[in-house]
């Protein structure tokens, strides 16, 4: 029950942290759909969909195997081997940043996208996508070093607070889309500085490290064979809705988009709170895995779960009364998203009950058996919303994701029942649990 104490404490405080920054974010949003309009509100939220989803391939997958390297180096007393893996996780984002600079306006001209949205906005939204990158990296890495709270603060605390300066001082612009423009701008500039003070955590937490062991030769293909393939399961999963949004954006109009955008962001909040459990509990998994201590792994995997599950089903509960409320604040034609986000919440239920496969996945060198799950998840989120969307709208739309979400969950279950021959969700914690309580013949 310690583990589960410390689990719940730790994720406490990120979430707290998280709620009082999704706090300002979503002033922020209602204060834009009410003085500038639910139509410039859609806008914003696609430019934000576009700069996530830019951000996080920016450093080529491997932030999303930060975490799990940071924890095994530190684990082993690989300071030296952790340094090149950080070294070469920021390499890629510089990288990337200077070849959008270069190549991105020829290139998105080239395609017949010179008026849109990323187009007006390329600089801020690229140096923007840049200051969000770090901070992926950056929180990874702190996390598997058991920092999870600076691993967080900066998108949690600092970048809100940014957010909401920067539209007070621009709020008041005769043209709302000049104010817009300038917001942006201030944003990226302010977040930019964020991510390089982030940044700055990363490096003075080397030297805490041991360094007993030698570099050890060709870990590069390691890490790329976990990297790669994990590129692809973040896009999917962490940055779904970012997806659905810009696959909505095509047969919803900018004002149902503005309130399914706002439901997504509410549903993305509640699941950073579920996601908080498993930071909190990761880099222990990490450490057992590395010991080949499968008791301790399996158990540690489902009492987290368990502690998930339970937030996950609280967190549908508190959208259910709350959440009518929460919308009312961004005007009353928001109302009409107070059953989706609703369905929408369910699917927290789905995901925690089901449990963290993918990672498990990776943990066991498994890192691309995520692959079939995701691709179908993603193209049954695609014919879902072709058939249901322009049925019913916003239910359409929230009906879509929440089976899409069921069927990648299910199925990374599946692979990873049959490849890693783990039984990854909650139902694993209730056997073993039974056969301590039941006493042998």
């Amino acid at each position: 029950m310690k583990i589960q104490r410390n689990l719940a404490s730790q994720s406490s405080i990120i979430f707290a942290a998280r709620l009082g920054g999704a706090g300002l974010i979503f002033l922020v949003q209602a204060l834009i759909a009410r003085i500038w309009g639910p139509e410039l509100l859609g806008e914003y939220l696609i430019v934000v969909a576009m700069v996530n989803l830019i951000a996080v391939a920016m450093p080529l997958g491997f932030h999303t195997v930060g975490t799990y390297f940071a924890a095994e180096y530190r684990a082993r007393g690989e300071r030296k081997q952790f340094v090149v893996f950080l070294t070469r996780s920021y390499a890629h984002v510089v990288g990337a940043l200077v070849l959008l600079l270069i190549a991105g306006p020829p290139v998105l001209e080239g395609l017949g996208l010179g008026e849109t949205v990323l187009a007006n906005h390329f600089i801020p939204v690229v140096l923007l996508a840049f200051g969000t990158a770090m901070v992926y990296v950056n929180g990874a890495l702190l996390v598997g070093l058991k920092r999870p709270l600076a691993g967080f603060f900066a998108d949690t605390m600092f970048r809100p607070m940014i957010v909401m300066a920067a539209f007070l001082a621009t709020m008041g612009f005769a043209s709302a889309p000049e104010g817009f423009a300038t917001m942006l701008w201030a944003i990226a500039i302010g977040y930019v500085g964020v991510a390089l003070v982030h940044f700055g955590f990363v490096v003075t937490s080397v030297p805490r490290l041991d360094d007993t062991s030698p570099v050890r030769t060709l870990e590069s293909r390691r890490w790329w064979r976990f990297a790669l393939p994990w590129v692809l399961i973040s896009l999917a999963t962490d940055f779904f809705f970012d997806i659905d949004l810009l696959l909505l954006s095509q047969s919803l109009s900018r004002e149902e988009l503005a309130i399914f955008g706002v439901c997504t962001r509410i549903f993305s909040l509640m699941s950073f709170g579920v996601a908080a459990v498993y930071a909190v509990t990761l880099p222990d998994m990490f450490e057992s895995e590395a010991n080949a201590d499968r008791e301790a792994f399996n158990r540690k995997v489902g009492e987290a779960n368990v502690v998930a599950s339970g937030l996950a089903v609280v967190l549908f509960v508190a959208v259910l009364i709350g959440g009518p409320f929460a919308l009312m604040l961004f005007g009353p034609k928001f109302s009409a998203g107070a059953l989706p986000l609703a369905v929408l919440c369910l699917a927290l239920v789905v995901r925690s009950v089901m449990g963290p496969a993918s990672i498990v996945l990776s943990i066991h060198d498994r890192p691309y058996a995520s692959l079939p799950s995701v691709f179908l998840g993603i193209a049954s989120l695609a014919l879902f919303n072709w058939l249901l969307v322009p049925l019913w709208g916003l239910m359409g739309a929230a009906l879509s994701a929440i089976f899409a979400i069921t069927v990648w969950s299910v199925g990374l279950w599946f692979i990873a029942l049959r490849t890693a021959k783990l039984d990854v969700s909650i139902m694993q914690w209730f056997r073993n649990r039974h056969a301590r309580t039941v006493p042998a013949e």
